[in-house]
């Protein structure tokens, strides 16, 4: 947060104008009057996305994801507190890589650390450890635990002021601090249009890392955080502390870790750090002045080992669950290496995608019932659940949309054991030939009628004087020649092509020479539906008109009322799919199509698709 809140300061308040540099003073007090106003704007985005429930957005950080996102912030924080350990002075650096930047300097000016400034962090670190160790080992004895952390800060103080450590060895220390509360001022609204983008990716940033640490400490001590409330808390608090000249802030990981360490798990251990805080400020501050850096530096390092522990996140998620450690892996990575705002919008849309992912790929089975009961299993994982004869039921884990209808009609057709897509074309294929023979029949037929037509008016025009007993026989020919007209022929033609493909045999599977499926009626559990889109409706309106075809009726079962209300609002049922198609278990629908097989359709069922 610190290192946002300065990048912003240094581009709206630079060191340098046009070349030029400006008095450290006046850039100083306009520093101070950006990063309050900044605070200000930030409060309200937090109380505003408080008041309308933004804390859902809690709803998509899983435990995986907001280990790993504190696991990564806890590496920057210790990032950040190894310059005050050697002794560096350091180059600033923000934006994508800066972790890496910094790094990468700290190793590079590895040689120009202070030994002193070393040797004082060893020692407060090591004593710090034993201090803890203590706690852990008599925690039953002790009334309360040793404030290790409290007691550091005082004798590092004693210990720098008795023997000089800054004018000596040159060991850093905190220097002055002012004393006294500053009046409230009230924000400069002309930086508003200037701040208003990096004010909201702050206020989403500070409530990220707030109630990231506060899902972790409530997975430890067994309560639940509002995040709503979280939201509005901590927007109140910048809302308040930017009138008083304050910058925005998050909760601190470092400083929660130490109050949790030292047993402090209420709002009471809050409230006397803040009186303790105010003190400071207004009159105890300046008696720090003395306090090595460094012993900071060990204090937050020392406590940061409970959030480094995560690491170990890795092995137990490999063998729980990858997808759930590809979550923190790729969480921990963009936090690195893009900081806390763009690792956190990084990791988000990543684990929302994978849920996606995950859909599209769920475990499709076929059913078979377990013997002397109504209960339906897979077959390839039960082993004494078995098919039944002429009925195939067929299941999916996941609900059926947009993103996996496609999949979930090649599933069934694969799982069905028949390749519903060959026969439709064959059928298609074989019909279109025979009625494409029909129709040269019909040609034929009709060019001869008309030779024979020709033929006849050139006889009667020779033989005018034929005898009574040829004419008759001729006018009973030409009473054939037109009843055989060719309109009429086409008519009868189109009736007897009609009249043969009624009949019974006439475009079945076996008729046309082609193989039949070995079950009679298909049944589609529905139960992990929990909404239907167009797209369902449209892929389960193709499946009952695909399977119709190779004379395969199709049976829906165990959907929930939400979705039948759904199927109705899409206008789902229709003249051929009508309720009668649906069931409320499985079972019922295997009875019903053991008792019901679908018969040899009378008629050449359509093959065109929606």
């Amino acid at each position: 947060m610190s290192v946002m809140v300065g990048s912003v300061t240094e581009s709206l308040a630079p060191q340098t104008l046009n070349d030029s540099t400006i008095n450290e003073t006046t850039r100083d007090a306009e520093r101070v009057r950006v990063a309050s106003t900044l605070s200000v704007l930030v409060g309200l985005f937090q109380v505003g996305l408080g008041l309308i429930h933004f804390g859902f957005l809690v709803t998509y950080l899983s435990e995986p994801l907001v280990r790993g996102y504190t696991t990564a912030a806890a590496v920057q924080v210790f990032v950040s507190q190894l310059k005050y350990v050697f002794g560096l002075h350091l180059s600033s650096h923000s934006g994508p890589l800066s972790l890496i930047y910094t790094v990468l300097e700290v190793c590079r000016k590895l040689p120009q650390s202070k030994v002193s400034t070393v040797v004082t962090a060893a020692v407060a670190g090591v004593v710090l450890l034993v201090v803890k160790l203590l706690n852990d080992k008599l925690r039953r004895q002790l009334p309360m635990p040793i404030p290790g952390e409290l007691l550091m800060l005082i004798g590092a103080t004693g210990i720098s002021y008795g023997m000089g450590l800054k004018h000596i060895f040159g060991v850093d220390v905190v220097g002055n601090i002012s004393a006294g509360l500053v009046p409230p001022v009230a924000p400069n609204t002309q930086l508003f249009s200037k701040l208003v983008g990096s004010a909201f990716t702050i206020a989403v940033v500070g409530f990220a890392i707030a109630i990231s640490l506060g899902k972790i400490f409530a997975l430890r001590h067994g309560y639940r955080v509002d995040s709503n409330q979280e939201l509005v808390a901590l927007g109140l608090s910048n809302l308040i502390g930017g009138i008083f000249q304050c910058f925005p802030v998050s909760c601190s990981m470092s400083r929660s870790l130490v109050q949790e360490s030292t047993g402090g798990n209420s709002q009471v251990a809050g409230a006397i750090s803040s009186l303790f805080i105010l003190l400071i400020i207004v009159k105890l501050g300046e008696l720090f002045r003395d306090l090595p850096k460094a012993v900071l530096a060990a204090i937050i390092i020392v406590n940061l080992k409970g959030m480094l522990r995560q690491l170990s996140d890795v092995c137990s998620f490999w063998k729980a669950n990858q997808a759930d450690l590809l979550i923190w892996l790729v969480t921990f990575a963009a936090t690195i290496l893009l900081n806390l705002d763009l690792g956190l919008m990084v990791s988000v849309v990543f684990s929302l995608l994978l849920v996606v992912v995950r859909t599209q790929m769920p475990h499709y089975s076929i059913l078979g019932q377990v013997p002397d009961t109504d209960i339906y299993r897979d077959v390839a994982e039960y082993s004494e659940a078995k098919e039944v004869p002429g009925v195939k039921v067929f299941r999916s884990s996941a609900t059926v949309y947009f993103a996996n209808a496609d999949f979930y009609s090649d599933a069934l057709k694969q799982r069905c054991g028949v390749d519903v897509d060959f026969l439709i074309s064959q059928k298609k294929k074989l019909l279109k030939k025979r009625e494409q023979l029909k129709l040269k029949q019909l040609q034929k037929e009709k060019k001869l009628q008309k030779q024979a037509a020709s033929s006849k008016g050139a006889s009667v025009s020779i033989n005018v004087n034929t005898s009574l007993e040829d004419m008759r026989s001729n006018n009973v020919e030409d009473c054939k020649v037109m009843q055989v007209s060719p309109g009429d022929k086409m008519e009868d033609a189109t009736a007897n092509g009609q009249e043969d493909s009624k009949a019974p045999d006439g475009s079945t599977l076996k008729a046309l020479g082609l193989p039949q499926p070995d079950f009679h009626s298909l049944i589609l559990d529905l139960g992990a539906l929990s909404f239907v889109d167009t797209v369902c409706l449209k892929s389960l309106k193709n499946i009952f008109h695909d399977f119709r075809d190779i004379e395969v009726e199709v049976y829906m079962a165990a959907c929930h009322s939400p979705v039948v209300s759904q199927l109705e609002a899409g206008h789902f049922f229709d003249a051929s799919i009508t309720k009668k198609h649906l069931f409320a278990s499985v079972h019922d629908a295997v009875t019903f199509a053991l008792q019901h097989p679908r018969p040899v359709p009378d008629s050449p069922v359509s093959v065109t698709r929606l």
